[in-house]
């Protein structure tokens, strides 16, 4: 008990095989993640460098489990899991963690209690982990009280964004112990069996299929309305389970597009994605992966039933006929598989957008040319447009159907797409040596023309 953090009355450091009930499969569960989070340095790093929390060569990471601190709620039954304490030399860094497994989801009641707790105790933060998906761990699935988090910050990790934590420390190399990457890999292997009630997002609410229903009786959708942002809600998650994937087939990190504002704020990309949805009756949204040749936008269609990934690249500027700028494009995908993929081009001035399959467009490339005779594209979208029907509908099948679709989008086309780039300059002819440029021979190149001139 002597070595307990000061804060703490009780608890236990947690323990890589943790002796607990068969019931407490989230004490289990988190009691592991925590022991490696402490004893991998790498990957304490990783996750904690997330929260903006930077543990040097020197920092230590002590976590514990079944905490109780020095100074309680009054009348609260409410009790951390975990407590993190970062000691960065000079100075420590705690965070209480409340840990979900299976089916359970974080509450409001709960993590407003710890936030007052943590509030009381002088702990910097708390860390909520769960199967609940966020796109950046300075994120949060709830809405809490803002004053609650005024002294005290609030992050969020998903089981999912854990394991591709693991995944990538162990594909990019940064973990060179062999025990310590054996510990990874179990670390994974465990977190990954059904027994640890571990799960990854799969399905959309029972709101979406009522949403495509009102939309495909012509009715409107309310951005105010529960069923809205229930399913805005869903589409996130999705979303991240997206970049999950692709994140480890990639084995490098994908991650979801956001403004400035909307990064420092979840609630402006909620109404952002709300006014879509009512407006255009779209879910939209941007994915950033290392070195593409542009984001990838994803559009789920509600009225058209149809799910849409493209990219957009600009037409090489050394070409000067559309026919060409064309070829140097259809160069780049000429293994792609053309089943569903469009290509739309964009004119000069007010011309209309137009649009063409790639199967068409590869039988006869003058069709390119044929609304816009003596114009030049400009730039061209290389989309895959998938019409799901009745599938579109179901929310198991919609958020396979998004998940598979990034992937084969990216693997037939986004990862074969290149940007144009102009060649350097070369020297012209003549001017070989710095000498035929200087002032004097400047000087001498104007007044001969002047004499020409007057000839």
């Amino acid at each position: 008990m002597s070595n307990l953090p000061e804060i703490l009355t009780a608890g236990e450091a947690s323990r890589l095989f943790p002796i607990l009930a068969d019931t407490s499969k989230e004490g289990r569960t988190l009691s592991i993640f925590l022991s490696c989070l402490e004893n991998i340095p790498e990957f304490g790093r990783a996750l904690l460098g997330g929260l903006g929390i930077k543990i040097g060569a020197r920092g230590r990471v002590d976590t514990f489990t079944e905490v109780s601190l020095q100074k309680p709620l009054p009348n609260s039954k409410h009790r951390p899991d975990g407590l993190i304490v970062a000691n960065l030399g000079k100075s420590k860094w705690t965070a209480l963690v409340e840990a979900k497994v299976g089916a359970s989801e974080l509450t409001n009641q709960q993590i407003e209690a710890y936030l007052a707790l943590a509030k009381l105790n002088a702990v910097d933060a708390i860390i909520t982990v769960s199967n609940q998906f966020t796109p950046l761990p300075t994120h949060h699935p709830l809405t809490v009280n803002a004053n609650l988090t005024k002294k005290v910050s609030l992050f969020h990790w998903s089981w999912a964004y854990v394991i591709t934590q693991a995944q990538l420390l162990r594909e990019m190399g940064e973990v060179e112990d062999r025990e310590q990457l054996i510990l990874l890999s179990e670390l994974q292997r465990f977190l990954l069996h059904p027994s640890s009630g571990v799960k990854e997002f799969d399905q959309m609410p029972a709101a979406w299929s009522q949403l495509c229903s009102t939309v495909s009786a012509g009715g409107q959708i309310n951005a105010k309305a529960e069923a809205s942002q229930e399913v805005v809600g869903c589409w996130h998650q999705a979303l991240d389970q997206v970049t999950t994937v692709l994140s480890r087939q990639l084995g490098n990190h994908v991650k979801v597009v956001m403004t400035r504002n909307e990064a420092t704020d979840p609630q402006l990309r909620i109404k952002n994605a709300l006014g879509d949805l009512a407006s255009d009756k779209c879910l939209n949204s941007q994915l950033s992966i290392p070195d593409a040749a542009a984001p990838v936008h994803i559009c789920a269609d509600l009225s058209k039933r149809v799910l849409s990934f493209q990219m957009r690249v600009k037409a090489p500027g050394d070409r000067k006929s559309t026919k060409a700028r064309l070829s140097w494009l259809l160069r780049q995908i000429a293994d792609a598989n053309p089943k569903d993929v469009y290509v739309r081009m964009f004119w000069p001035g007010r011309a209309a957008p137009t649009q063409f399959s790639l199967t068409d467009l590869r039988s006869d490339p003058e069709l390119a040319t044929g609304g816009n005779p003596g114009m030049a594209v400009l730039s061209f979208d290389v989309l895959i447009a998938k019409d799901l029907g009745p599938k579109f509908t179901q929310r198991k099948n919609f958020v396979a159907e998004l998940v598979s679709g990034a992937s084969d989008f990216h693997a037939n086309v986004g990862a074969n797409l290149t940007n144009w780039q102009a060649k350097p300059p070369k020297i012209a002819e003549g001017k070989a040596e710095p000498n035929s440029v200087s002032a004097d021979a400047l000087r001498e190149q104007v007044e001969q023309e002047a004499l020409e001139r007057t000839a």
